[in-house]
């Protein structure tokens, strides 16, 4: 009687209770890699239409989810919170400013400085306690580029001065500002950040221009940016969907509610073409994202 366990020859003794198709694990395609190497084949126009599609999704699922809107100028103010924290970790990990623009830091810390000095003095809520973080984490990476790491700061590259960026908007802050009760000072300061606020990246955005080339954790501080704008342009199209009788009154009331969409808009408009760089690098599996010429 043959022995139950003989084996056929060639066969592994080790092995006896596999399939025929275990072979064939290893070959079942990455889903990930699949859905890269489909959208990389679409067309130009193909690929803007998904991505409009997947913003007004994004739209939906933030109306559907999220009970209170005001709630997504917290999530915006966190993720820029964190986009800087992306720069800290490159500061200290690897020692080197290549790619930041100290401009755009400066600006940003001018206008949360000045719109933390309103929260003092008009209204004091969580937005106060989260600018001064987000006001601190910019103070350290200005200091970071301005004495531990200032020669690996390419100062040539950042080429847009910040006044360039903050005199035209302190101009426009005198003719279209709130029309609160506050004092006038206090209702131009507000105006100036929010103007600055929306074109704060430009000197990040035309130094990565002419670099061609963008560092990782800095495309990922600029991507949080963009993420962060949209969130916070997120809240006033969701305020105006849902009927928000006292902003519709408030658009119709004068130039600043109007400025201060407008503001959003030229915001999430400005870090855009980066954003669908930055999309589309990660979706073709390279991770480097390489800048068009006019981005800027």
């Amino acid at each position: 009687m043959a022995n139950r366990w003989t084996h056929q020859a060639g066969a592994d003794p080790y092995n006896q209770f596999a399939t025929p198709r275990d072979d064939k694990l290893g070959k079942v395609r990455d889903p990930l890699l699949t859905a890269s190497r489909w959208l990389k084949r679409r067309s130009q126009k193909e690929k803007v239409f998904l991505g409009s599609l997947c913003g007004l999704l994004a739209l939906f699922l933030m109306w559907l989810v999220i009970e209170d809107h005001d709630n997504l100028f917290i999530m915006a103010e966190l993720v820029h919170f964190a986009g800087i924290g992306m720069l800290l970790y490159k500061l200290f990990s690897k020692k080197n400013a290549g790619g930041l623009s100290l401009r755009a830091q400066e600006l940003t810390a001018l206008f949360l400085g000045i719109r933390l000095f309103c929260s003092f003095m008009m209204e004091y809520d969580i937005h106060t306690f989260l600018d001064l973080l987000t006001l601190l984490a910019t103070l350290l990476v200005i200091y970071m580029l301005r004495f531990p790491l200032r020669d690996s700061y390419q100062a040539a590259e950042d080429s847009i001065q910040s006044y360039v960026v903050a005199v035209p908007c302190l101009l426009l802050a005198f003719i279209a500002k709130p029309g609160t009760q506050h004092k006038l000072i206090f209702r131009i300061m507000w105006a100036v950040c929010v103007y600055i606020e929306a074109v704060s990246v430009l000197p990040q955005l035309r130094m990565m221009q002419k670099a061609k080339v963008v560092e990782k954790f800095t495309a990922h501080y600029v991507f949080a940016l963009g993420v962060s704008r949209f969130i916070s342009c997120a809240h006033w199209i969701l305020q105006i969907v849902d009927g928000d009788s006292f902003l519709l009154q408030a658009i119709g009331s004068g130039i600043w509610p109007a400025m201060v969409l407008l503001s959003e808009v030229v915001q999430t408009g400005i870090l855009a073409d980066f954003c669908y760089y930055y999309v589309k690098s990660y979706a073709e599996g390279s991770g480097v994202i390489h800048l068009a010429a006019g981005i800027v």
